[in-house]
């Protein structure tokens, strides 16, 4: 869905009407569709020769439930993690940026781990919720060829991203409101005929249950599904804002809340009889006339889910690409606004591994191990965080103690209890986590390698020989603008791979030679430029100051750039060449991408041979240079160089 192009039609700032219904269709997804699966996989662990009779056992995982969604979703996320915001915008990178300038050099690594477990919550997220779904279907045809139907609507979403989801966004508001009636209602109607379930809002039936079911640590893992859209609540910060989400928060929670009891009260009611025996109590709890459109409903509502999670997984790759932890990539724009993202190859990568995921499993409660597990992780690197965040914001040291030793606690005891299921199908959450943390900690640190290694140059030593350059006709015209990428961290100096392009690969002469570096913000939002004219009429340094949520499309950034230079006059806006000027033709442009090639062996150690090994493959299996730049091809030239300051002690071979 195009969920910032949406909170466009609202102030995010101010609590509306408008605000929550986007809320509610954006934001709730997730978690909004857990009652399809919390309590079929809480029963499943039930152990019928315990000594905990089933009245109390289902009391005590609706109480754990309760207190999950409270502590875990209420406190933690919607009153604490939502103050933790840059700038109006949330999420575990968000997060992170806030923070990264602390003398805590290893706290990129808590971001990595977190966002990669994030990545893989969003390939289990549409598996699970549209195959809980569609098994729906079973109880009017149990050889309902579910596998494929799951497979088919999975393709559909995945593939409908290239051409935007803006007009059947406009309906995930509407659909989202009428699933948590919907839950209410079906909820509410199963629970009049049992009040005394209502008793699980006591938490001593949750310490009950867990101090005398054997089974609690498998319980508590299917607890843990309940609250796996929280980190998505907080990530969706910016899209809604802050006011919006509490608010709408109350009557979601109050909803899933209803339902989960209703399902217990039915669950109360039919223990024992055939009707209770391998039916899914979310679709137990349905008129047999409601169920074929609650299957329906379910499916939309998944769908909406599956829609959200895509989303946020092209928001982290694009925020990742601005900390540098990923490779840049293409980056299209399918109704030509900005906020709605669609990035090709995380797309279908999403999907491959969806597919996988779902053949391998087949059913979707062979899902839940490998989703708790998952987004147990994010969630503990998300508290560690939020602890420098609070250390950060000088809040009293008791408080910060109390708030990790609290949610250290619960989060560690869900991790324990999803790490138990590991051979069950928690090590394909480790498998998809751990090779895109990898990726990541490889790409973030195999640029560090090879910066270090980097030669810079003062730039001002080789402007006199530019400016000769310029005026020397013996030497052909590579181009009337000239413009190299930089990332020199000083405004005096220049990596020495450029003026080796310009003097010694092959003399270019031009016009104008322009450097252009990004400088990254910690403002998300920051989005503008700063000329510095080195050489008069000559060279030009551009630097655009941009935050983590612009994308780095200079192609259409500096196109920009040079119109405010046309017309201001510094530099001509018409074709030096006589016979094109008479036609007012623009003067052309060349862009000269320069891709380090070699670095001594024997100048690494082993650690970084392997690190520099897989930034390679990173590098590989990412894009062009030229698209992830947005730089069309047909003005580009990607060149390779030496990396210059790599000396070693040798013998010099001598001369026969």
């Amino acid at each position: 869905m195009d969920k910032k192009s949406v909170a466009h039609h609202f102030d995010v700032k101010k609590l509306s009407l408008v605000g929550i219904l986007v809320s509610l269709g954006i934001v709730f997804g997730d978690i909004g569709t857990s009652p399809l699966y919390v309590m079929k996989a809480i029963i499943s662990a039930f152990d019928a020769h315990s000594s905990l009779p089933f009245d109390e056992f289902v009391e005590g995982a609706l109480s754990c439930v309760i207190w999950t969604l409270t502590l875990q979703t209420t406190v933690k996320y919607v009153w604490i993690a939502l103050r933790a915001d840059n700038k109006g915008e949330g999420g575990i990178l968000a997060l992170y940026s806030l923070i990264k300038k602390l003398k805590k050099p290893w706290l990129y690594l808590i971001a990595i781990v977190g966002a990669s477990a994030l990545i893989a919550d969003g390939v289990i997220t549409p598996s699970l919720t549209v195959m809980s779904a569609i098994e729906g279907l079973e109880i009017y045809n149990p050889h309902t060829p579910v596998v494929l139907i799951t497979c088919v609507i999975l393709f559909f979403i995945f593939f409908i991203q290239q051409f935007g989801t803006a007009f059947i966004g406009k309906f995930f508001g509407p659909v989202m409101l009428l699933w948590f009636l919907l839950l209410g209602g079906l909820g509410s109607y199963h629970l009049w005929g049992n009040l005394e379930i209502l008793k699980s809002f006591n938490p001593y039936y949750a310490y009950n249950l867990i101090t005398h079911s054997p089974s609690a640590i498998v319980i508590m893992g299917a607890v843990f599904l309940c609250t796996t859209g929280a980190e998505a609540l907080y990530s969706d910060l910016g899209h809604c804002g802050v006011k919006n989400i509490r608010v709408s928060w109350f009557f979601v929670k109050t909803m899933l809340i209803l339902n989960y009891l209703g399902q217990g009260a039915w669950l109360l009611e039919h223990y024992g009889k055939d009707s209770f025996v391998g039916l899914n109590p979310f679709f137990g709890i349905m008129p047999e006339w409601l169920v074929l459109p609650g299957i329906i409903l379910a499916t939309a509502a998944a769908i909406i889910a599956s829609q959200a999670l895509i989303t946020g997984a092209f928001t982290i790759f694009s925020e990742a690409m601005s900390l540098n932890f990923w490779p840049n990539q293409q980056i299209d724009y399918p109704s030509g606004v900005k906020g709605q993202m669609y990035i090709p190859r995380v797309n279908w990568g999403l999907l491959l591994f969806c597919i996988i995921v779902v053949l391998y499993f087949q059913e979707s409660s062979k899902m839940e191990a490998a989703y708790g597990l998952s987004i147990t992780v994010t969630m503990f690197m998300t508290t560690i965080l939020l602890t420098f965040w609070l250390i950060r914001k000088r809040v009293h040291g008791g408080l910060v103690f109390l708030f990790i030793g609290i949610y250290a606690v619960i989060e560690l005891g869900f991790l324990s209890a999803n790490i138990v299921k590991f051979f069950d199908g928690g090590w394909i959450t480790v498998i998809i986590a751990g090779s895109i943390g990898i990726s990541m900690y490889a790409w973030y640190n195999g640029r560090l390698i090879k910066n270090k290694f980097i030669k810079f140059i003062k730039l001002e030593t080789y402007l006199p020989i530019i400016k000769e350059m310029k005026k020397d006709t013996t030497i052909p015209m590579y181009a009337t603008n000239l413009a190299f990428l930089s990332r020199s961290k000083r405004e005096d100096e220049v990596e020495a791979k450029i003026i080796y392009s310009i003097l010694r690969k092959q003399p270019k002469r031009a016009e104008h030679y322009f450097i252009l570096n990004i400088i990254n913000q910690e403002d998300p939002y920051t989005f503008k430029y700063k000329v510095e004219e080195v050489l008069e009429g000559t060279v030009f340094r551009i630097n655009f100051l941009l935050g983590y949520k612009i994308d780095r499309r200079i192609n259409d950034y500096f196109d920009d750039v040079l119109r405010d230079l046309m017309a201001s006059g510094v530099i001509s806006d018409k074709s030096p060449h006589p016979s094109l000027q008479h036609f007012d033709i623009l003067p052309d442009l060349k862009y000269i991408i320069i891709d380090n090639t070699y670095i001594n062996d024997r100048l690494l150690m082993v650690k970084e041979k392997m690190i520099l090994n897989a930034y390679h493959f990173v590098k590989y299996v990412g894009s062009d240079d030229f698209k992830a730049w947005g730089v069309s091809s047909h003005n580009t030239t990607v060149e390779s160089a030496p990396i210059f300051d790599q000396t070693i002690a040798t013998e010099k071979i001598e001369r026969c």
